[in-house]
């Protein structure tokens, strides 16, 4: 798949043709978005939740975003990489901003950054797009001032928070952002935001009236324990394969039954290459092995 353009997206929001953006914060989730032919992959500071452990994403920092914005590019090398600008990133001043967006292009490969907030964010995202750095947006519930919003809570529910949302969607599109997420949202607010603005408009717990969607890839494959937003659909559970995997490995090393023969070397393969040599235990070949575990 080629590197979707900026251009691409805005036709395909003339052509309502809907697409899909996906997280990714390593090199390995990025290479099944690739073969997935995901166009749009977000390094978002959510990793500080995902992948790093952390209650919210204030705590990440530019050099996470940097360092796995670039693990995401070598892992999906034609793919277009959006990566998020943290806490205190933009908020500083827009000198700052600039710099730390730029990073995020020159050190993490990224094609473009995301950031959140209206209003005050943006003349800042005037200054980001001026200096040549294509600029995706961010409304409704923004994690980084969670706390100022009431918590994680649907925003834009009253009119006077909907014509804020609104008007904030305005001023990122007039201020060159290419995108908006749009975060949390009633249906009916997602749905007249989109019917306004010329930029394509993603959402996440939005509803489908929008032009693209948009979930955390750990949530969509079931690797995220018990946490389950009501916006998200899971289509795998990956993390109870990987536990039951994780089980029957340290079954077969108690019994004596790992490694075997085929997965040993003798003395005369002393210059055995190593790689693309391993054995595989997939579901089916597990029956037997399953049957001899429930008989014992």
């Amino acid at each position: 798949m080629s590197r979707i353009a900026i251009q691409d997206l805005k036709r395909w929001k003339q052509e309502s043709r809907r697409w899909v953006c996906l997280t990714s914060y390593d090199a390995p989730s990025a290479r099944v978005l690739a073969a997935a032919e995901v166009p749009v992959v977000l390094v978002g500071d959510s990793l500080g939740n995902v992948i790093l452990g952390h209650g919210s994403t204030v705590p990440v920092t530019m050099d996470d975003m940097v360092r796995h914005t670039a693990a995401v590019r070598r892992g999906a090398p034609d793919l277009f990489v959006v990566g998020d600008m943290p806490f205190l990133a933009a908020q500083i001043s827009d000198e700052e901003a600039v710099r730390n967006a730029g990073r995020l292009i020159q050190e993490g490969g990224a094609d473009a950054v995301k950031l959140e907030g209206g209003g005050p964010r943006a003349s800042t995202v005037r200054r980001i797009v001026e200096a040549g750095i294509p600029v995706m947006g961010h409304l409704g519930l923004t994690p980084q001032n969670a706390t100022q919003l009431g918590g994680y809570r649907v925003q834009g529910g009253d009119p006077q928070d909907a014509l804020r949302i609104s008007e904030d969607a305005r001023a990122l599109e007039e201020a060159g952002a290419f995108a908006i997420v749009l975060e949390c949202v009633p249906v009916e607010l997602a749905a007249a935001i989109t019917r306004a603005a010329t930029v394509p408009i993603i959402g996440i717990g939005a509803g489908p009236d929008v032009d693209a969607q948009v979930l955390v890839y750990h949530d969509l494959v079931g690797w995220s324990g018990d946490f389950k937003p009501r916006f998200v659909r899971r289509y795998a559970r990956v993390e109870e394969t990987m536990i039951e995997a994780v089980r029957s490995f340290q079954q077969d090393v108690a019994q004596g039954d790992f490694p075997s023969e085929s997965e040993s070397f003798g003395d005369s393969q002393a210059s055995t290459p190593v790689e693309n040599s391993a054995v595989e235990v997939l579901p089916d070949d597990l029956e037997p092995e399953q049957e001899r575990q429930t008989s014992g």
